[in-house]
């Protein structure tokens, strides 16, 4: 059965959304939506789908079975429970949301609904993402000892200025690490295992007219014992390649946004010569260092194909609202500590200034 996607949101990200869809077998863009008529129009004659201004109309279309919400990030919980509640798989586009609560609201209404929720973190998908994982499942590392992401990127006042929701806490729910680190955390999550406690600081320095950080440092623990460091910034001119590096007592890797830099092991295998080689053939573009939309749809396709094969064969996706709501975790955590200037314990309990944030769900009722 070929699966009707409906895209809610026209923004920048909607046309990322389309083109993996086109590519993705079994799946087709039926509708799109957007409050902003002149948006929807727009998505819906570039590629060919049904548009629609009013939300509900769109959920009551037999043809869309799969909804991805492209809203902006605190704007994701309410759309992505009214398609549960319609009967819809849900795609969400990073990050889930920007609180546990709303986090926790869309995955409890997915799981009472039983349909598929799918939180979007293309970079699992990338080759190269995958050679690291299998190495740490392998124990070629031998024991973890250091996990660190850095994310220096660069984003212009204009950037913020042009959109009335970048930048603030209501609806980007943070800065650096909510909006443009959240790919990089999640990945070092998946790899190093959960974090046991954070010791941050943040910082805006270089933005005007914005509430949230642009420069954050976090030091982490994880629950393997293993130590980390988060750096992420749209404050580093010109911006630079997002950076993963892991290290353990066996082995080290490093891997620049989808290239694998270095490789080095102490048991030595014999497909390792051919990943080094492939190191020489770097192939990463900017991905988003200084322009967010230079960046690439073949890791959102792949997540796609795999929300659909989900629906097809009644599984989870390899990246479920759970998962999804790991790196927001640790981000609120992060945020916590750099507030209060302690060390914060995780998972994370209700803290009073993070919860003066919180958005419940009244209004969304049946």
């Amino acid at each position: 059965m070929e699966l009707g996607f409906g895209i809610i949101g026209c923004g920048l990200i909607a046309k990322f959304h389309a083109r993996a869809i086109a590519d993705v077998r079994g799946a087709r863009l039926a509708a799109c939506y957007d409050v902003v008529g002149a948006a929807a129009e727009k998505i819906g004659q570039e590629f060919g789908c049904k548009v629609y201004t009013d939300l509900d109309a769109m959920l009551a279309d037999p043809n869309v079975h799969v909804v991805t919400v492209a809203t902006p990030s605190g704007a994701h919980m309410e759309p992505a429970v009214a398609a549960a509640r319609a009967g819809k798989h849900v795609i969400v586009e990073k990050p889930l949301e920007i609180t546990m609560d709303r986090c926790d609201a869309i995955i409890r209404e997915c799981e009472e609904a039983g349909v598929v929720l799918s939180t979007i973190f293309p970079s699992r998908f990338h080759g190269s993402s995958r050679l690291l994982k299998a190495a740490v499942e392998e124990k070629r590392f031998g024991r973890l000892t250091i996990g660190d992401a850095y994310v220096k990127w660069w984003r212009t006042q204009q950037y913020y200025d042009g959109g009335a929701w970048r930048g603030t806490w209501k609806l980007d729910g943070g800065g650096a690490l909510m909006n443009q680190a959240i790919h990089s955390v999640d990945l070092l999550l998946w790899l190093m295992g959960p974090a046991a406690e954070v010791s941050a600081k943040t910082a805006l320095l270089a933005h005007e007219r914005i509430e949230v950080e642009d420069v954050a440092v976090a030091l982490l623990r994880f629950e393997c014992g293993a130590l980390g460091v988060i750096e992420a910034t749209t404050a580093a001119y010109p911006g630079y390649l997002k950076r993963i590096e892991l290290h353990g007592d066996r082995g080290s890797a490093v891997m620049e946004e989808e290239d694998i830099v270095k490789w080095d092991f102490a048991e030595v295998r014999p497909q390792d010569e051919e990943i080094r080689r492939k190191m020489a053939e770097k192939v990463s573009g900017g991905g988003g260092a200084s322009d967010p939309a230079a960046i690439g749809h073949h890791g959102h396709a792949m997540q796609f194909a795999d929300v659909v094969q989900a629906v097809q064969e009644g599984r989870k996706p390899l990246i479920d609202g759970h998962e999804g709501r790991r790196s927001v975790e640790l981000i609120m955590a992060v945020y916590q500590s750099a507030e209060t200037g302690k060390i914060v314990q995780l998972p994370l309990a209700a803290d009073p200034v993070l919860r003066a944030r919180e958005v419940g769900v009244a209004g969304l009722g049946r």
